[in-house]
């Protein structure tokens, strides 16, 4: 009896004799005390959990977060655990990688082209296929969550907007061949430009051109026969370049070998006309002294030169005969050794007769 009264009092049932439980009380069985402890301590557990667990988040090298604290939108820059007010205070994070996507073909099928975005027109109204690949990165994380909802679409479109621009002012060789660098960098400068007019906390880190040709494959084949010529052409001229800086240095040493040659020629002809000069005027200046005496000597050496086995033979009224011309030796042959022969007397000239 006193232990069920005591089970009554501290809300438990008895078990009767025939098996089965008593009623305890007023009839009716109460909750179970150890039961509504243990949800308790669940719950405060769940609590505890939430509080720790929502009150930090971290933040990656490569990422930046947003702080919303009723609507007030914040940017953490800072890598690192930072803490914030559960339920009050939430969290978005933004990837600051740089990201990229295609135009004009798909990325994982490259094959796969998308005539609607490569296809373009050329400023001399042809048609060609370009590719380009946009990189860029967020750079303001607040604007590029909530000044507009899709800024990679909308940076898209720029793109396709500024390529058409661009590409229809260049003619279609320097689109397939020789233009590609200024291409991209006019394409490039003018996203740049759109972009800070729209503020979408996005940057442009670069755009390049992947692929350029024509749309057909004959208009492709004969863009390639142009190129194949184009690059001919180039070989032929860089062959004559190379013939021509071959040929130079021996035509120019030719050239200075003639020079110098010339050169040599002139100073010795300007000095043999000299060494006349001075021999004429010697001989003038004696021709004034004694002009009879150097018009015979001068009369003399020109028959020299001209007859240079001449003869000067004079015959006296006696018929003595002397030769004038050339001057015998004052030692005689047949006297070598012996006394000199006695002079020879001076001719009249007068009465001089020339044999030869």
């Amino acid at each position: 009896m006193r232990d069920s009264r005591r089970n009554r009092q501290n809300g438990f049932q008895t078990m009767g004799s025939d098996g089965n439980w008593k009623q305890s009380g007023a009839g009716a069985p109460k909750p179970l005390r150890s039961t509504g402890k243990i949800l308790g301590i669940c719950a405060l557990i769940a609590v505890v959990l939430v509080l720790v667990f929502g009150s930090t988040y971290q933040i990656r090298e490569q990422e930046q977060a947003v702080l919303i604290t009723l609507g007030q939108a914040t940017a953490v820059t800072e890598p690192g655990l930072h803490f914030k007010i559960p339920f009050i205070q939430h969290v978005r994070k933004v990837n600051t990688t740089i990201q990229g996507f295609s135009i004009g073909y798909d990325v994982d099928d490259y094959n796969n082209a998308t005539a609607n975005e490569s296809l373009m027109i050329t400023s001399d109204y042809n048609f060609v296929n370009v590719d380009f690949f946009v990189e860029y990165r967020y750079s303001d994380p607040v604007k590029a969550l909530y000044a507009s909802r899709e800024p990679v679409n909308i940076l898209k479109n720029i793109s396709q907007s500024c390529i058409r621009t661009v590409i229809s002012s260049y003619t279609v060789d320097d689109v397939l061949t020789t233009g590609k660098n200024e291409i991209q960098a006019a394409i490039k400068s003018r996203i740049i430009d759109q972009l800070e007019q729209q503020d979408l906390g996005i940057q442009l880190v670069n755009i390049t051109i992947q692929d350029s040709e024509p749309p057909t494959v004959e208009v492709m084949e004969a863009f390639k026969a142009v190129e194949t010529a184009k690059q001919g052409k180039e070989t032929a001229l860089n062959n004559a370049n190379k013939y021509r800086n071959e040929q130079l240095p021996q035509a120019q040493a030719k050239v200075d070998g003639i020079i110098k040659e010339a050169e040599a020629r002139k100073t010795e002809r300007i000095n043999e006309a000299t060494a006349q000069v001075a021999r004429f005027n010697a001989m003038y200046e004696e021709y004034i002294k004694n002009p009879t005496i150097t018009r015979q000597r001068m009369f003399f050496e020109a028959m020299e030169e001209v007859l240079p086995d001449l003869k000067v033979i004079i015959e006296s009224p006696s018929g003595d005969m002397q030769t004038i011309y050339p001057i015998d030796s004052f030692v005689s042959p047949s006297q070598d050794g012996g006394s000199p022969a006695a002079p020879t007397p001076a001719p009249n000239y007068d009465n001089a007769d020339t044999e030869e």
